[in-house]
């Protein structure tokens, strides 16, 4: 069974529906670390865990020299593919651990759909390293909800019972206050905004397919799988689409 260790590689035969059909980052995130914490497009940004780039884009596209760092090969070719078009992205092998990053030299260090695969105590450490003085720490998550809508019930009930260890890697874990708190080193903030993705089937199976605890094509659930996100598919569409609904949670603040 894959598990948490394995979080370097367990995406390596994901990334085409990864880069596809995971929910991008609302651009209300830009506005909030300009008002929070002094982001202006001249702020260095390290993308850590910045995998197929979709976090590392926003900034990017706002004008920020981003260095990404990625440890899975795979996510991070994709990443550079993607955001080849920009020439203030930097894309680097390393970690959250060992970003190989020069020390105090980040403006903003963030993490996006990431954090929970750190070894936090390392990466505390590792943020405070890269970090300039009075620099900011941003973790940022795109939440599925999961009991909002008829659809969103039944497909965390298909989640559920076809994920292989959806509970034991679930991210929401790594958003106990305790954790952050420990992280952040004392107080941090938060913010929370809507965010939507509107899926045919193929749309939905792709979404499906880009989380690493789902069956893959070769996996012996992965039919029968399939054969349930159609009945639910069938169940719930309108105008042959469905609508995955999201929180983007983003806790930010200085390492202390």
């Amino acid at each position: 069974m894959a598990n948490k260790h394995q979080s370097t590689t367990r995406f390596s035969d994901r990334v085409a529906d990864y880069v596809q059909f995971r929910p991008h980052y609302p651009l209300e995130i830009i506005d909030l670390l300009s008002h929070k914490c002094d982001l202006t497009p001249e702020s260095v940004i390290a993308d850590i865990g910045s995998g197929t780039g979709l976090l590392t884009k926003l900034f990017l596209e706002n004008g920020n020299p981003v260095i990404g760092i990625e440890p899975n090969q795979e996510m991070r070719k994709a990443g550079e593919q993607y955001l080849a078009e920009f020439g203030r992205f930097t894309s680097m092998d390393g970690s959250a651990e060992a970003s190989r990053l020069p020390a105090h030299a980040m403006d903003i260090a963030v993490a996006g759909q990431a954090f929970h695969w750190f070894d936090h105590a390392k990466a505390r450490a590792e943020f405070i390293r890269i970090l300039k003085p009075e620099g900011f720490a941003v973790l940022v998550w795109n939440v599925r909800r999961t009991d909002t809508t008829p659809f969103l019930r039944d497909y965390e009930q298909l989640v559920a019972k076809f994920g292989t260890d959806y509970q034991e890697i679930n991210h929401k874990h790594a958003q106990d206050k305790s954790v952050l708190s420990t992280f952040f080193g004392g107080e941090f903030y938060q913010a929370q905004f809507d965010n939507v993705q509107r899926f045919n089937f193929e749309g939905v199976m792709g979404r499906l397919r880009s989380s690493s605890y789902m069956p893959a094509l070769n996996d012996t659930n992965y039919v029968p799988m399939v054969k349930q996100v159609k009945e639910i598919f069938t169940a719930h569409q309108q105008n042959g689409v469905v609508t995955f609904e999201y929180d983007t949670m983003v806790y930010y603040g200085l390492m202390l």
